[in-house]
């Protein structure tokens, strides 16, 4: 008598699972930057992730390059984060967490959101954070950078 095994789909996709679990332990285990993007275009090649929902704009004058960003709203000043990360890319972070508590006769009701987005922007002229200027109003970010001709990165207060 024959007896036949029957693999199932899930079965199929286990294995499959697996094999790509493994693969990518042993690339990050020769490499472990391997899985970061490459260091040549840090603006283009980010890792996969959903793209950010917040414009921005960047704008020359004069001794200083201004970019312009529309944050959602909910978002405070003490949310958001700049950072320049090399001397042509400018890294805006922010996080919003809310909580709506809600009490009436016969039900009880809590929500809680939260998110936070980033977004690299590549800068057209080479930039420091030496006498750059933040501010936040109305939802509205506007960040002055001044362009510089030495290579510097680190953090801008926000206004």
């Amino acid at each position: 008598m024959v007896r036949w095994y029957y693999k199932s789909i899930f079965d199929e996709l286990d294995d499959m699972r697996n094999y790509m679990d493994s693969l990518f332990q042993q690339m990050y285990e020769t490499n472990p930057t391997a899985l970061l993007p490459a260091a040549k275009d840090v603006t283009t090649k980010m890792l996969p992730a959903q793209r950010a929902d917040f414009r921005v704009d960047v704008t020359e004058q004069g001794d200083e390059v201004i970019v312009t960003a529309d944050l959602i709203p909910g978002v405070s000043k003490k949310d958001i984060t700049l950072t320049l990360i090399n001397p042509q890319t400018l890294e805006i972070s922010c996080e919003r967490k809310e909580e709506k508590k809600e009490e009436r006769e016969g039900y009880y009701l809590r929500e809680r959101s939260f998110g936070s987005m980033t977004r690299f922007i590549p800068l057209p002229k080479v930039v420091t954070e030496d006498r750059s200027t933040a501010s936040f109003k109305n939802g509205i970010l506007e960040v002055h950078l001044r362009k510089s001709s030495k290579e510097a990165k680190g953090k801008i207060t926000i206004d």
